[in-house]
């Protein structure tokens, strides 16, 4: 292979390690941040389960876990804070592929990449007391839960960002309307197709699996799904 071949590759290579070096370190810093407010935040994450549970307090069971708790609840945190960073340099390593006219989307989509992520994490959240209620209360009154802070925590952080990062598809639908691999047309008449796939990759990506949680998924992404639409046709003219 010449060299002339082989450099868009290396410089391909070395841009997205330039990238990826930059993410993280705006999420070492952002979990920085989340170390210093880790009790606080751990107060927010906990609060489902105890509105939903009437139990004050997770137990943990070995010696260090408390320490790896908080590290896992700044790391976490450093994920939320360096959202900006992390989906423009996940954006950015795109862009040169884009013509010019393409381009001028890039800082509208980078705000909505940013604001559907918080979004998603925020509507998780609001969700997760209802899921915890209805999937703790399989155990009747026979069985008590007695869940570890460890356990709870990657239920908690895996339902928060599969909510977060789901709902950024409505950007990637619009952008390839902006490049005019699909249109408004071709959109609805895919209903179907993207129900169908909502709802499969919902069933793959939720943490439980159980028809609640993926109906509260599945619900907002349609929604998001059929705005979309409307963009591509009346922001786009396509």
């Amino acid at each position: 292979m010449s060299n002339e071949a082989r450099m868009p590759i290396l410089e391909h290579l070395h841009e997205m390690r330039r990238r990826m070096v930059i993410a993280a370190i705006a999420v070492l810093v952002g979990a920085i941040i989340g170390f210093v407010f880790r009790d606080r935040l751990l107060d927010l994450i906990v609060e489902p389960y105890e509105r939903a549970t009437g139990q004050s307090g997770l137990a943990f069971f070995e010696v260090g876990e408390a320490f790896s708790v908080s590290m896992k609840i700044a790391l976490f945190g450093g994920v939320i804070l360096a959202a900006p960073v992390w989906l423009y340099e996940i954006w950015a390593f795109v862009t040169p592929a884009l013509s010019k006219r393409e381009k001028r989307w890039v800082i509208p989509i980078i705000i909505t990449l940013v604001i559907l992520f918080v979004a998603g994490v925020g509507f998780a959240y609001w969700t997760m007391e209802r899921a915890l209620d209805w999937l703790l209360d399989f155990g009747g009154d026979r069985l008590t839960p007695v869940i570890g802070v460890n356990r709870y925590l990657n239920f908690a952080f895996r339902y928060l960002l599969v909510f977060g990062v789901a709902f950024l598809f409505p950007v990637f639908v619009f952008a390839a309307g902006a490049v005019g691999a699909v249109s408004s047309r071709q959109l609805r008449k895919g209903r179907r197709w993207a129900v169908l796939i909502i709802v499969t990759i919902g069933a793959i990506v939720t943490p439980t699996g159980d028809p609640l949680t993926l109906i509260l998924l599945s619900t907002p992404l349609y929604l998001l799904y059929e705005i979309t639409i409307w963009l591509v046709r009346f922001l786009l003219k396509k």
